[in-house]
C-alpha cells in the first residue's frame, strides 16, 4: 500500500515513478541518483515510488530497503509483469498534482526533468513527452533502433493521425486530471500503454507538449526488440478499428435522430 504523502509547501506535488523487473543490481544506484538530483530546492514537492512487477532477482528486498530507509522512497509490488499494469497502478493510486516516470537506467537527462514537470504546473499542458526525434535533442543510439523508433512513429501518424513526436521515450509527465480521465481507458498493459495513453489524449483534445531531451542509449535494455514491436503494431490496429467503430456508431446515431419526428 503507497504513503500517503504529506504537503509541506506550497508547492505542486509530483510522484516520480520507476517501473522496474529484475533491476536489483541498478535500482539503489538510480533512486540516489535521483534524490540527490531533486534535492530541497526542486520546483515541485516530490516523491519517488519504486513499482516491482514480477522480479526474481532481489529487486523487491532492494526497494524495500530504500523505502524504508528514506520518506520520499515509496514502494509497490505486483506479481505480474507489465509495465503498463506498474504504471496504471501507481498513477491511479497517486493524489499527486503530477505523475510521471522514468526508466530505471536513467538513459534520459534528469537535467530535463523541471522542464517536463513545468509544462504541466505552470505552462498548462496535460502530457509532457520527452522527444528523441526532435531537432534540439541530443541522442546517442545505434542506427539500428534510432531506425526502428522513427518508422513505428510515421506508422503512427499515417494510421492514426498523430501529431506527437516520440510515443515511446521512458520520459513522461501527466497531470492528475489527464490520468483520472484517460488511464482508465487504455486497455494495454505493457509496452504499448505509452501509445494508447497519447492517441487517445490527443483524439480528446488533451494538450501534449513534446521535450527536447538528452538521451543515451543504455546497453543492458532488456526491451525484447521484434516481440515489442509485433505487439505495438497489434495495438496500433486495435485502435484503429476502435476508432472506425466509433466514427460509425456516431453516423448511425446522426442518422436515426434525423429520421425521428
Amino acid at each position: 500500500m503507497m504513503r500517503t504523502a504529506k504537503r509541506k509547501t506550497d508547492r505542486p506535488s509530483a510522484d516520480i515513478v520507476i517501473p522496474v523487473l529484475n533491476e536489483a543490481h541498478v535500482l539503489r544506484k538510480s533512486v540516489t541518483t535521483i534524490r540527490e538530483l531533486l534535492g530541497d530546492d526542486f520546483p515541485c514537492e516530490w516523491r519517488v515510488i519504486i513499482v516491482d512487477n514480477g522480479s526474481t532477482d532481489g529487486t523487491a528486498d532492494v526497494a524495500r530497503q530504500l523505502a524504508d530507509s528514506h520518506e520520499d522512497v515509496d514502494f509497490l509490488q505486483l506479481e505480474v509483469k507489465g509495465r503498463g499494469r506498474a504504471l496504471r497502478h501507481a498513477w491511479l493510486q497517486s493524489r499527486a498534482d503530477v505523475v510521471c516516470y522514468m526508466d530505471v537506467d536513467l538513459s534520459t537527462d534528469l537535467a530535463e526533468l523541471p522542464k517536463l514537470l513545468r509544462a504541466i504546473t505552470e505552462d498548462g499542458f496535460d502530457i509532457a513527452v520527452g522527444s528523441r526525434l526532435l531537432k534540439e535533442s541530443k541522442v546517442k543510439r545505434s542506427l539500428k533502433r534510432d531506425l526502428i523508433s522513427r518508422s513505428y512513429n510515421i506508422v503512427l501518424q499515417v494510421l492514426l493521425k498523430t501529431r506527437f513526436s516520440d510515443a515511446q521515450c521512458g520520459f513522461k509527465a501527466v497531470s492528475r486530471r489527464a490520468v483520472e480521465a484517460l488511464v482508465p481507458q487504455v486497455a494495454d498493459e505493457s509496452w504499448f500503454f505509452d501509445t494508447e495513453l497519447l492517441v487517445i489524449a490527443e483524439r480528446q483534445g488533451y494538450r501534449i507538449k513534446d521535450i527536447p531531451v538528452v538521451w543515451s542509449e543504455d546497453d543492458d535494455s532488456r526491451v525484447k526488440i521484434v516481440s515489442t514491436a509485433w505487439n505495438d503494431m497489434k495495438g496500433v490496429f486495435r485502435l484503429r478499428r476502435r476508432f472506425k467503430a466509433e466514427r460509425r456508431g456516431v453516423s448511425e446515431s446522426m442518422q436515426v435522430s434525423r429520421k425521428q419526428p
